[in-house]
């Protein structure tokens, strides 16, 4: 998905690098990047957001299908879930390595082997013969798929004119919602009807479609300079902020909330499916469509942050999120679905807030600043979905539920500790001499 911009999906799905900044002061005539009704604009814009739906489609092709694999293997909720927490846990893990190879290398030949290994990957997907070598190729997927997050905002950065950076960047983010939404939504319709080899295969087609367009469309990068691979200089900046309080304090939370997204939508299928439910295949996919409440969620924050400042935001998306993982415990599927409603906006909400501080926060080194918040992002996304499959084995869906308002309070708490912390710092700053 960067969380580097002010809205939730841009982190998700990019990450901006040091090098992306502007040349120095170029003026309007002079300046040949690309921008809005200028040639090739369309053409990459086009390109990306097929780029975005090719990523975030292929990355969760298997979340809605998990009971039909549970099903096909006899495994548990949790070991299925195995299948999304691999391919995730391998994005996290090779984030901050494909940032560094996307400096050296370029973004769109970074970009373009991501995503030629992870459509071939989602050709073999259907065929795999055991639990385990479908989650090994998923992992194999994710790790391909980390190409994509590091460098496609970078590659705007670098080919985009500064006023038309955040619409062109908008798009490639619709490309990750729309991705993330329809890859589960198709599986879910064709898998009713064929099963999930058939779904995720029609995933992995369209995905080779999509990477072709892409490969075709993308404008060859004219203001791209190559850097040299220094691990001491990664190395030292991953340090720097790591070693920064509120860097910390804003992965942490980050990965708290994901742990919430990710363990409330890997069990959902299975929730939905059986009693007192029982809803088909096809329906319990297009449950996902109440991804486009994130979308408006995640456009608002802006104004929630200005209202109310960071923390205060922070609470609210807490808050939002507690309130609908306790309303979806009804046994009422009309206020399970209200409660999928508030923790989808609630996360989204509180993604945006968190990525966009990251941003904001680091004085140096805004990539690797950026891959980090992604790695703890999708370790959250990993430990969501396994430990909330867990759960659900164990106790049944109040048993996720659970784990959720602990991630919730995790993010309350760490957001009040901030609180604190600001207060004090306040306090010790050195009053001004008077005259």
């Amino acid at each position: 998905m960067s969380p580097a911009s002010t809205g939730a999906p841009t982190a998700v799905g990019a990450v901006p690098t040091a090098s992306a900044a502007p040349d120095p002061a170029p003026t309007a005539d002079s300046d040949s990047r690309l921008t809005p009704g200028g040639p090739g604009y369309r053409r990459m814009s086009f390109a990306l957001f097929l780029a975005g739906v090719a990523t975030f489609a292929l990355l969760y092709s298997t979340q809605a299908l998990l009971p039909l694999i549970s099903g096909e293997f006899g495994v548990t909720a949790s070991e299925a879930s195995w299948t999304v927490a691999a391919a995730t846990g391998g994005l996290a893990l090779f984030v901050l390595p494909m940032s560094a190879l996307s400096e050296r290398f370029g973004r769109r030949t970074v970009m373009t082997a991501s995503l030629a290994v992870a459509v071939s990957v989602g050709v073999l997907v259907p065929f795999a013969p055991s639990l385990g070598v479908l989650v090994a190729l998923r992992a194999v997927q994710g790790a391909a798929l980390a190409g994509l997050p590091a460098s496609a905002t970078a590659y705007l950065a670098e080919e985009v004119r500064p006023r038309a950076l955040i619409t062109a960047i908008g798009l490639f983010v619709a490309g990750n919602s729309v991705g993330g939404m329809s890859g589960r939504v198709i599986t879910g319709w064709v898998a009713q009807e064929w099963g999930w080899r058939v779904a995720v295969g029609v995933i992995g087609l369209i995905a080779v479609g999509c990477a072709v367009a892409f490969r075709m469309l993308l404008p060859t990068p004219r203001h791209f300079k190559p850097g040299s691979l220094r691990p001491r200089v990664l190395a030292r900046a991953v340090r720097d902020h790591l070693a920064n309080p509120l860097l910390r304090r804003l992965y942490a939370i980050g990965a708290l909330f994901m742990t919430v997204f990710g363990g409330v939508y890997t069990v959902i299928g299975y929730r939905l499916t059986e009693a007192p439910f029982g809803l088909p295949q096809g329906i319990v996919g297009s449950i996902f469509l109440v991804y486009l409440v994130g979308t408006v969620s995640a456009s608002t924050a802006g104004r929630l942050v200005v209202r109310l400042g960071r923390r205060g935001a922070l609470y609210l998306a807490g808050g939002t999120t507690a309130a609908g993982l306790l309303l979806s415990l009804a046994p009422t599927l009309l206020l399970v679905l209200l409660g999928l409603v508030l923790i989808t906006a609630g996360f989204f909400a509180g993604h945006a807030v968190a990525s966009s501080a990251v941003s904001k926060t680091a004085a140096h080194g805004r990539a690797q600043a950026a891959a980090l918040y992604q790695s703890a992002y999708y370790v959250g996304s990993s430990a969501g979905s396994t430990v909330g499959a867990v759960a659900f084995h164990a106790s049944g869906w109040a048993g996720t539920v659970g784990v959720g308002v602990l991630a919730v309070v995790g993010v309350v708490t760490i957001t009040a500790f901030g609180s604190r912390a600001a207060r004090l710092a306040a306090r010790s700053e050195p009053v001004p001499a008077t005259r």
